[in-house]
């Protein structure tokens, strides 16, 4: 099954670049924990998830990407073709010289509608070329404009030009000591409605991810790139494709004992599809062994919980909302998004 990436800001161009560049780093390392059959089925079953071969020397990323700046689709762009091993379609991106800056509401209401038509023609042209579809995958930032506007915009129309299709909204949950004043109206504006059209939002925090790099890889002057690369790897290594390993099923279960202890889970919930796990013996990159949990649980409650509050303690004292009601988004939008998010905040909470 393939997955058309959907890269969007400068945030979701850049994470997406390392995803690939992490994808097609495995792809090319040498693994002698499986079979030379196993490993051969594996490089076929991940090119097709995440590439395309079309006419050319290497692997062509299954790639839109969108942003109103054009400096950093162009060097993304460049980079990719200066690796050698892969690149993107040079006809499958969209830039404007019309930065969003960090309004969530021009990248939803002005950008989003005035370039629908020219955005959905290269997710469809993307689509067409698959095989099999398997969804898509879009990468954003919640902080800023173009990504979170623009991307709640392209999600909405996804799903109505795809309604059987999965899509899953990657997420960049931003530092919490703030890089945009006003980036808890753009998270809660963007969190409620990918909540009215994803089918599952994956969120990696900066905070934490900052810490990863700085207490488990030692780091000193931790930058973007070093952020970014630890969450591709991750989302490399979730994306692992599995395979059908000799004698076995498509899929190889285990149960990882403690994990499905049924007190772990909320009550409604089956033991039997609370937990599933799934292992290859082929290694991901560089690591002999790894592995990666990927959970709906209580873990975003805090946090969401402090954007909310933050946000409508702005919201209150009607701090910036004339930024966001002069391209349309008027002040009951915000109340549906409050409201949305207080409603799923109440859920987990009794989990």
């Amino acid at each position: 099954m393939s997955i058309v990436t959907v890269q969007l800001g400068q945030c979701g161009n850049q994470i997406g670049h390392e995803v690939f560049s992490a994808v097609c780093s495995d792809v090319h390392g040498t693994h002698g924990l499986c079979s030379k059959k196993e490993n051969e089925s594996y490089h076929d079953a991940c090119k097709e998830r995440f590439f395309c071969q079309e006419e050319s020397e290497v692997p062509v990323a299954r790639a839109v990407l969108v942003d109103m700046e054009p400096k950093v689709i162009s060097q993304t762009l460049s980079v990719a073709a200066r690796s050698g091993c892969w690149k993107y379609d040079d006809r499958s991106h969209f830039s404007q010289k019309q930065g969003s800056g960090n309004n969530w509401a021009n990248g939803y209401s002005v950008h989003g509608p005035r370039h629908k038509e020219a955005i959905m023609n290269l997710v469809q042209k993307e689509a067409e070329k698959c095989d099999r579809l398997g969804g898509f995958f879009t990468i954003m930032s919640m902080a800023g404009g173009t990504g979170s506007g623009l991307g709640a915009f392209v999600t909405q129309c996804l799903r109505d030009a795809f309604p059987t299709s999965f899509i899953l909204n990657h997420i960049i949950w931003p530092y919490g000591t703030g890089e945009v004043i006003v980036q808890n109206y753009n998270s809660v504006l963007t969190l409620s409605h990918l909540y009215q059209s994803s089918d599952a939002l994956l969120v990696h925090e900066n905070d934490v991810i900052h810490r990863i790099c700085a207490q488990l890889m030692n780091i000193k002057q931790i930058s973007f790139r070093d952020v970014n690369q630890v969450i591709a790897h991750q989302l490399g290594s979730v994306f692992q494709p599995t395979y059908t390993v000799e004698g076995g099923s498509h899929y190889s279960r285990n149960p990882l004992g403690s994990f499905q202890d049924p007190s772990l889970y909320t009550s409604w919930l089956n033991p039997q599809d609370a937990f599933n796990a799934w292992r290859t013996p082929r290694a991901f990159n560089k690591y002999e062994k790894s592995a990666a949990l990927v959970s709906n649980s209580q873990f975003l409650l805090k946090p969401l919980d402090s954007v909310v509050g933050k946000a409508w303690n702005m919201f209150a004292s009607k701090a910036y909302i004339h930024q966001y009601t002069k391209f349309g988004i008027e002040e009951e939008d915000f109340l549906d998004s409050f409201t949305a998010l207080e409603q799923v905040i109440s859920s987990y909470s009794i989990l």
